[in-house]
C-alpha cells in the first residue's frame, strides 16, 4: 500500500443471531446488533449454512412479494433455483449469484433443485439485500445471473488470498453485477497466516463477514471468526489477516466484503418492502393484495383436480 494509507479502524465486532427463513431453513442475521444507519446502502444479510442435508431435508421460500430494493444470492457451495413473475430465473451453483432488483415489485421463489432434495448435500451461502434510493425504488424489475467464472478475479502480491470480485471495483478489477446503488461486494478466501492489505473507495462505508475460518481484522489485529461481522470507521484501506492454524473443516479464512456509498435516506421496512415512509409500505401492501406486483406462473400454481 501507498504511503500515507489510513487503514480503517474497526467500529464494532458483533455477532450474528440465528433464525429461521422461508420453509425453515437455519440462517444466521448477519447484520443483528449493528445500527442501520451503520449499514447503509445495505439493509439485511442472512447467511446460510456451512450445512450437510441430508436427503429430503433441503428445504426453499414459498411464493413471497418484495419492493424497493434488490436481493443478491451468492452461491459458495450447493444449488439453488429461482422464478420470478417478471421472467427471471434459473439455477445457480458453486460460486454464481442471482440478483434481482425487485424496484417496483415482484414475486419470487428460491428452492433447492430436485436432486439436491433427493441427494442432500453441503449448502453454504449469503443473501444480501441492497437499498434502492427514492428515485428508483419503483423501477421496473431486473434479473442478474451472474457466474461465478465472470467475477473480477485478483490474487495479493505474494497469493496469499484469492480476492473474486462480484460487483464494483478493487484495485482496478471490476465485478460483472450491474448496481441502482454504487457499492463493491467481493468474495475473499485467505491462506492461513496470509495478510490482506485490501484498498477500499474512502467514501464507501465497509464491512467484513467470516464466513467460515478465523482470523484478525484491522491494524489493531481485533480478533474474527464464522459468523461475525466487524463495521469499520473511516479511511481508504483494510486490513485482514487469517491465522496460522485453522480447523481442518475450515482450512482457509473465508470472508464477504461490502460497502458501499450511503444513501442518507429515511428507511421503513416491513417484512419483505423496503420503502421510506409507512404511506409507501402500506401501498405496497395494498398493491400485492391486489396483484399489481405480479402473479404466479400458471405452471407453478397448486394442482386443483
Amino acid at each position: 500500500m501507498p504511503a500515507g494509507t489510513l487503514y480503517r479502524p474497526v467500529r464494532r465486532l458483533t455477532t450474528a443471531q440465528h433464525g429461521l427463513e422461508g420453509e425453515g431453513f437455519p440462517v444466521r442475521r448477519a447484520f443483528a446488533g449493528v445500527p442501520l444507519p451503520e449499514l447503509d446502502p445495505f439493509v439485511h444479510m442472512d447467511h446460510i449454512g456451512m450445512v450437510e442435508q441430508a436427503p429430503g431435508e433441503a428445504r426453499g421460500t414459498p411464493w413471497h412479494p418484495h419492493r424497493g430494493f434488490e436481493t443478491v444470492t451468492y452461491l459458495i457451495d450447493g444449488a439453488l433455483e429461482h422464478q420470478d413473475s417478471n421472467g427471471g430465473g434459473g439455477q445457480i451453483e458453486d460460486g454464481d449469484t442471482q440478483w434481482m432488483t425487485a424496484g417496483a415489485g415482484v414475486l419470487h421463489i428460491e428452492k433447492p433443485p430436485e436432486h439436491l432434495v433427493t441427494s442432500g448435500g453441503v449448502f453454504h451461502g449469503v443473501q444480501l439485500w441492497v437499498n434502492l434510493p427514492r428515485a428508483k425504488k419503483m423501477s421496473r424489475p431486473r434479473y442478474q445471473d451472474i457466474r461465478g467464472k465472470h467475477a473480477g478475479l485478483l490474487t495479493t502480491p505474494d497469493g496469499g488470498a484469492l480476492i473474486r470480485v462480484i460487483a464494483g471495483d478493487i484495485a482496478g478489477h471490476t465485478g460483472p453485477g450491474i448496481t441502482h446503488t454504487p457499492i463493491t461486494v467481493a468474495h475473499l478466501t485467505v491462506e492461513p497466516g496470509a495478510q490482506v492489505d485490501l484498498p477500499w473507495d474512502p467514501a464507501y462505508n465497509a464491512m467484513v463477514y467470516a464466513l467460515a475460518g478465523h482470523g484478525t481484522v484491522g491494524v489493531e489485529a481485533r480478533p474474527i471468526r464464522e459468523g461475525q461481522l466487524a463495521a469499520f470507521g473511516a479511511g481508504d484501506a483494510l486490513r485482514l489477516t487469517a491465522d496460522r492454524s485453522q480447523e481442518s473443516r475450515s482450512p482457509k479464512l473465508e470472508l464477504f466484503v461490502l460497502g458501499g456509498l450511503p444513501l442518507r435516506e429515511p428507511v421503513v421496512q416491513y417484512g419483505p418492502f423496503v420503502m421510506n415512509t409507512r404511506e409507501e409500505v402500506q401501498q405496497a401492501f395494498e398493491d400485492y393484495q391486489a396483484g399489481r406486483l405480479g402473479v404466479i406462473p400458471a405452471a407453478h400454481l397448486p394442482h386443483m383436480p
